[in-house]
């Protein structure tokens, strides 16, 4: 159990140490006053490289996941991150949100603050900060999704996201953004892009993406990575890749003309990485090839004809998309044989590692070709600024971490995306005077969520006598069909569905029953005005409604933002970033102005 001791000896709350600090000898003989000297980026990249034996080289291209949360010790997750951190020596950690959540940001920060001081070489650690932060993280900016940016058509907004999620993650010790998401969504069923998506329009998108990375590496101080995702592109299919593999279709004209646009820009926006998707793309290699294994797509498409020569990383290798086929260590292997540089979330990172060890044994890969991916990571840390020091200063982070500034800028984002598709009868703005006259129905995704407490809040602030119903998609048909009732006296009814997009969970319009409640409201002949929180397509499946909004997201400050436009208090100024087949096209919107 030396490997627990060695973990538990990391994460314990002992009392600090100066962290570990190699120095070249002319650095260590004229240290600056009461610190130690830096190292140079080409010198700590040397001084890694002699530090790793030729397992360990390997080790440095896989990243794991980590959950923010202290492990309990002595469990078998404990026991897992203390063999591929303390014994491994793997390069790379990766946030992803566990049973228990998502952690506080001083509690992230503290931890890798542990971490980093007794790692052999420091770690390089990510996130899917698609969101901002608060995507994985706690007490952060809460930004709406992607296409609400394009909603607004502030290409500055984008660029003021990119620096506070920046600035935010370098706060609490990451230096690696798994964002900007670069597909164009030019396919309305797609059940695991949507909204992640700037929108369908290829030169818009690539305007966005450009945006966001010019912001991110605009701060001052160590490089903050950022990626563009998910090579080469995942916008027009119907398959969620956690499921399943997608097929990306159309011939090389197309997928240049589309697909392959923001790509384009985020590489000459010197994007640090590109992450590639679990994808076949026949016109490009076989059918049921995926993406990330394809030595065509990696190496010919994006280094040769794009001319990327960043880090390229996996998506998670252990979703369905490749795991159903190729076992870890062989999907490894492979992905490095088709010009990959990371290993992302292999499902067995020591099987991948032991794997790839065998391969340049066997001569199936070099040591040349392992030294090429290394060398890109170390330089990447190198300019991160894990030279020296390797710490974050957690007093430091309030100053930070989802100040008053951001948030501001986030609720502007929020207002300004709210986009108004159909208005019949006048319906919208509201009228706050005569009590009760309308009924708002929130519409739940899950019961244990916060969905719809900011809106129900700001409604009976507005409207103490307010009729709000709450139901969500785990309720039975009696529940709902009292839920129905309980609104049947108003004169108009609001409806607030959150419906967004997440892995597994396909593209269903709304959960469990909830469709049969609103085409209940909808047959009762009153005027419903339907709220889209999330999915903008909504529309599809209830045409008949009275007016339409949608606001592209489902966090707080969307909610806060919708009330505001119902009752008139903001002007309605968003554009469909997206065409909803039949029902609305690009760019519609009603302008709806502020009520005197």
């Amino acid at each position: 159990m030396a490997g627990f001791a060695l973990f538990g000896a990391m994460l314990v709350a002992a009392p600090a140490k100066k962290p570990v600090v190699h120095a070249s000898p002319s650095a260590q003989r004229k240290p600056a006053v009461g610190k130690v000297a830096p190292m140079a980026d080409e010198e700590a990249v040397s001084h890694w490289l002699k530090s790793l034996t030729p397992r360990e080289k390997v080790a440095q291209l896989v990243m794991v996941q980590f959950s923010g949360f202290t492990p309990r010790p002595k469990s078998r997750e404990a026991r897992k991150f203390a063999q591929l951190t303390s014994f491994e020596h793997v390069g790379g950690l990766v946030l992803i949100n566990g049973p228990a959540g998502r952690p506080n940001a001083p509690d992230v920060a503290a931890l890798l603050n542990r971490l980093q001081k007794t790692a052999k070489v420091p770690y390089l650690v990510a996130g899917d900060f698609e969101r901002g932060l608060s995507m994985r993280i706690d007490g952060t900016t809460i930004f709406p999704s992607a296409m609400a940016f394009t909603a607004t058509g502030d290409h500055a907004l984008a660029r003021a996201e990119g620096m506070v999620t920046a600035k935010e993650a370098r706060a609490l010790g990451f230096h690696w953004i798994f964002s900007p998401d670069a597909d164009v969504n030019n396919n309305p069923d797609n059940p695991i892009i949507n909204t992640r998506s700037f929108g369908e329009d290829p030169a818009e998108v690539s305007r966005m993406v450009s945006a966001f990375i010019e912001g991110a590496h605009a701060i001052p101080g160590p490089r903050v990575m950022v990626t563009a995702k998910h090579f080469p592109g995942h916008g027009d299919t119907s398959t969620d890749t956690h499921q399943n593999l997608a097929v990306i279709p159309g011939d090389r004209p197309r997928l240049e003309k589309i697909e392959w646009a923001p790509f384009r820009s985020a590489i000459n926006a010197g994007v640090d990485a590109v992450m590639t998707g679990h994808l076949a793309v026949p016109a490009l290699d076989a059918p049921g090839l995926p993406a990330t294994l394809s030595t065509k797509i990696v190496n010919g498409t994006l280094r040769g004809d794009l001319g990327f020569q960043g880090i390229v990383v996996t998506d998670a290798l252990q979703m369905t998309g490749l795991s159903q086929d190729f076992a870890s260590g062989e999907a490894s292997v492979r992905a490095l044989e088709a010009g990959a540089d990371v290993l992302l979330m292999p499902s067995d990172a020591t099987a991948a590692i032991n794997a790839v060890v065998a391969a340049i044994r066997s001569g199936r890969l070099t040591q040349k070709r392992i030294d090429t991916s290394l060398q890109r990571v170390l330089m990447a840390k190198a300019k991160a600024g894990l030279g020296n020091p390797r710490v974050v200063d957690i007093g430091g982070i309030p100053a930070t971490v989802d100040t008053a500034e951001n948030d501001a800028l986030a609720e502007k984002v929020a207002e300004r995306s709210v986009t108004l598709v159909r208005n019949q009868v006048g319906l919208l703005p509201l009228r706050t005077a005569g009590g009760p006259e309308t009924a708002f129905y929130i519409l739940a995704e899950n019961r244990k969520g916060v969905e719809g407490q900011a809106m129900a809040a700001e409604l009976r602030r507005r409207v103490p006598a307010a009729i709000v119903i709450q139901v969500d998609a785990k309720m039975s048909d009696t529940e709902l069909d009292a839920a129905t009732v309980q609104g049947s006296t108003a004169a108009r009814y609001v409806v607030a569905a959150f419906a967004s997009v997440a892995a597994f969970k396909g593209n269903p319009p709304l959960g469990g029953s909830l469709p049969r409640l609103v085409q209940s409201l909808i047959v009762g002949k009153k005027p419903v005005a339907l709220v889209a929180m999330g999915n903008p397509y909504l529309l599809r499946n209830f045409p008949e409604v009275a007016a339409y909004l949608t606001t592209y997201s489902t966090v707080p400050p969307s909610e806060v933002a919708v009330v505001k436009a119902l009752f008139g208090e903001i002007p309605v100024t968003g554009k469909l970033p997206v065409t909803i087949p039949g029902l609305a096209k690009y760019g519609d919107g009603i302008a709806l102005p502020k009520r005197p």
